[in-house]
């Protein structure tokens, strides 16, 4: 079994806002945002629009 703590509907901390904010700046993808986030996509692309932060679409 995996040792990873599910996160669901857990509220975003100040440092994952950061690093939402670092790597959707860097141009990152929403996969790869919310993978090092340990988020769900969806999670992450809502906290991303309700920031103001703009992820890069996959091309």
């Amino acid at each position: 079994m995996s040792n990873k703590i599910a996160k669901h509907k857990q509220p975003w901390k100040p440092e994952e806002l950061q690093k939402l904010q670092m790597l959707s700046g860097k141009g990152k993808g929403l996969k790869e945002i919310a993978k090092a986030l340990n988020r769900t996509e969806e999670s992450t692309k809502d906290a991303a629009r309700q920031h103001g932060f703009s992820i890069a679409k996959a091309r």
